[in-house]
């Protein structure tokens, strides 16, 4: 993650790097020598050893043995201080709160879940509050590093504002002060996609990847981005927000206010409201695909757009960015049966020149997952301090 959000390190041996990316490096990949450290991340080693003294002065990141190596003396090995402290991550969506109680390595060691009758935010903010008490009963809360909390829609993190959020009609809702004063801990929030690429970036299909993309279908259609190695969010956090893409002027009306946005023609609301358009009548999208699944015909034509509008969406995304991976995740991810033939085609339609050929990786990700990955943002932000070093040295065979 980049000490700027909103622009992506440059990549490379001189570019900008932070302590949260050698902490990441060092939990997925470790233990490691400082040297490891240094070539997995095109720095050099005395760069690495920069950056180091406030990650083992604060205990996160511990010595442990040494490794042998063929010049002589053995290297000492570095690795997360699994329990340094304890982490909450919260995913809220508009009909329930998931949360889970993760360690430094981000293992989870707890879980809660609670529904929520409406998406006023005092609901919401109460139903976290409690849910993170229940996650934390019995724990000694000087162990408690703070709470990562990912929110569907524009997210501004420094003030920890959700300016706009469609899914839960949120507009200019405060977050992380009364959660903050409500369970006295430190508190980050993100846009809940974002929250997911994180997730992916350490643990998932992005893991050895530098620029990528989170892309999520379900009851909104939201995007997360990787570039250069760190995650964009653009000038005012509000980047990704690829449902609003506009594919259709003539199109249904979206959420948002606006007609034909790949969020009006790919989501799950979607795909009922075409599916009874067509005398079909569903209650979701599940429904839908199980009558597809039977061969009912108007179903299927529905996943065929669905899958098309797709397919011409992720064409935009791949010819604008050129990415080496597009990681397609969500509850809806799972019809990929459904509307994957018709969405590959799509992309290859209108994908420039070999973007068509990025790898497309479905991930039908679980709300723990996401969770898990806003534990992930509380530890890097905990972690990180930007390096900018006055010189760093070319290396010569």
């Amino acid at each position: 993650m980049s000490s700027n959000p909103g622009r992506p390190a440059p990549s490379g041996p001189f570019g900008e790097r932070t302590r949260a990316e050698v902490f990441a490096l060092i939990l997925t990949d470790g233990p490691l020598s400082r040297v490891e450290v240094a070539a997995k991340l095109g720095l050099s080693p005395s760069t690495v050893t920069r950056l180091l003294p406030p990650l083992l002065d604060g205990d996160y990141i511990r010595e442990t043995g040494r490794a042998a190596t063929a010049l002589g003396r053995p290297r000492r090995l570095l690795e997360v201080n699994a329990a340094r402290h304890l982490v909450v991550g919260v995913k809220i969506s508009p009909t329930h709160v998931t949360g889970v109680l993760t360690d430094m390595a981000a293992r989870v060691v707890g879980r809660a879940e609670t529904p929520v009758p409406d998406t006023l935010p005092t609901t919401i903010l109460r139903a976290t509050t409690a849910l993170t008490r229940d996650l934390l009963s019995g724990v000694d809360t000087s162990l408690v590093l703070g709470i990562g909390v990912g929110v569907g829609g524009h997210v501004g993190r420094e003030a920890g504002i959700c300016h706009t959020s469609a899914l839960l009609d949120w507009h200019e809702v405060p977050v992380a002060a009364p959660l903050a004063e409500a369970t006295g801990l430190p508190v980050v929030v993100e846009n809940d996609v974002n929250t997911l690429v994180v997730a992916e970036r350490w643990f998932g299909a992005g893991r050895d990847t530098r620029s990528f993309a989170v892309v999520t279908i379900g009851p909104g259609v939201g995007c997360g981005l990787l570039l250069g190695g760190a995650m964009y969010t653009g000038a005012t956090g509000m980047a990704g927000e690829f449902g609003h893409l506009p594919l259709d002027p003539a199109g249904p009306k979206c959420l948002c206010g606006n007609h034909g946005c790949l969020e009006a023609l790919a989501s799950s609301a979607a795909i009922v409201r075409d599916l009874a358009h067509e005398g079909v009548r569903v209650s979701s999208a599940e429904q839908a695909a199980a009558l597809a699944r039977a061969g009912n015909p108007a179903a299927r034509e529905v996943y065929a757009r669905v899958g098309n509008a797709l397919g011409r969406g992720l064409a935009a995304l791949v010819n604008l960015l050129d990415l080496e991976l597009i990681v397609l995740a969500g509850e809806g991810a799972a019809e990929h049966d459904l509307f994957g033939p018709a969405m590959t085609a799509g992309l290859r339609a209108h994908a420039f020149s070999k973007a068509a050929e990025r790898p497309v990786h479905i991930d039908p990700a679980t709300d723990d997952l996401w969770a898990r990955g806003a534990a992930c943002l509380m530890i890097g932000a905990a972690v990180a301090g930007p390096l900018t070093p006055p010189r760093v040295e070319r290396h010569h065979p």
